[in-house]
C-alpha cells in the first residue's frame, strides 16, 4: 500500500528524531524478547536504516530494524547491507515485517509529507493494524540536512504528540520550522488554528528572550513561557536544551 516517492536523503539527516526515540522511547521496546524496528519508506539510500540500527542496537542486543520500501530497485540495491540486525524488504503501509512480527515502532519520515492531506488518516490507520501492543508510529518530516525536523507519535488510539527540533545556532525565529510541519498540520497553519497559535507564542517567547542570552538558554526561556501560558508540554529541560519541545496532540490537532 503506497506510491514511490523522491527518496532523496543525507547521512544523519534523522539523527535528532534516532537520539530522541533512545532517550525517550526506548521502553518500549527494552522488555521486549526480540523487538522490532521499522524504517518505513527509508528511500533511495538505506543510510537512514543503516543509522537506525547502529543508534538503537546498543538499547537491546536482539533489536532488529527492518528497511521497507515500495521501490524493488531500493530494495535490491540495499541488500548488500543486510545482516546485523538489520533487513530490507519491500512493501509500504501494510508494513510487511518477515515472520509476521510486529512492530514496536515504525518511522516514517518524509513519506506522507509527500502525499495529499486525505491520505493521512488511512496511512495512519493502516500502520496502526500493525503494531505490536504500545508500539508506535512516527511519522515526521526535516529539511536537507537535519537542522529542522518535526514528528508526530502515532499510538495504537490515534495521535499523541507533536515534537518539534531546532538546530539552534544561526536560528532566525523557531517558526522557520513551519515549511517542516508534517502533512497533517502543514496546511493549517493559518489564523485561527492552534498550530499558528503555537508557532507565534514560539516567536514571541523567542523575541522576549533577554538580550545577550546564547541560543541554548534563549530556547528554554522560549519553553518556560509555554508551560506558564499553559500549553501542555511533554518533558523537561534536558530536551529543551537540545533545541526541542513536544506539545500534546490535542493542544495542535487540526481544529
Amino acid at each position: 500500500m503506497g506510491t514511490i516517492t523522491r527518496g532523496t536523503t543525507n547521512p544523519n539527516r534523522l539523527r535528532r528524531m534516532d537520539r530522541w526515540l533512545v532517550a525517550t522511547q526506548a521502553w518500549r521496546w527494552r522488555s521486549a524478547q526480540a523487538p522490532v524496528v521499522v524504517d518505513l519508506g527509508y528511500g533511495a539510500s538505506p543510510v537512514t536504516a543503516v543509522e537506525l540500527r547502529d543508534r538503537l542496537r546498543p538499547t537491546h542486543p536482539g533489536l532488529r530494524v527492518v528497511g521497507i520500501e515500495i521501490d524493488p530497485e531500493r530494495v535490491a540495491a540495499a541488500q548488500p547491507l543486510a545482516g546485523d540486525g538489520l533487513e530490507f524488504v519491500r512493501g509500504g503501509f501494510e508494513v510487511p515485517v518477515p515472520g509476521g512480527a510486529r512492530p514496536n515502532v515504525v518511522r516514517a519520515f518524509n513519506v506522507l509529507r509527500q502525499y495529499d492531506e486525505a491520505g493521512v488518516e488511512p496511512a495512519w490507520a493502516r500502520v496502526r493494524e500493525r503494531l505490536a501492543p504500545g508500539g508506535i508510529l512516527i511519522d515526521g518530516t526535516c529539511d536537507e540536512l537535519g537542522r529542522l525536523a518535526t514528528w508526530i507519535v502515532v499510538a495504537e488510539d490515534g495521535p499523541v504528540s507533536l515534537t518539534l527540533s531546532w538546530r539552534l545556532r544561526g536560528l532566525g525565529a523557531p517558526s522557520e520550522i513551519a515549511a517542516r510541519l508534517p502533512k497533517a498540520l502543514i496546511h493549517h497553519n493559518v489564523p485561527g488554528e492552534a498550530i499558528h497559535d503555537l508557532l507565534g507564542r514560539l516567536d514571541d517567547g523567542w523575541a522576549r528572550a533577554l538580550p545577550g542570552w546564547g541560543a541554548r538558554q534563549r530556547f528554554i526561556a522560549t519553553v518556560e513561557s509555554l508551560v506558564a501560558a499553559g500549553w501542555p508540554v511533554i518533558g523537561g529541560r534536558s530536551r529543551w536544551r537540545l533545541g526541542e519541545v513536544t506539545i500534546a496532540w490535542d493542544a495542535v490537532a487540526p481544529r
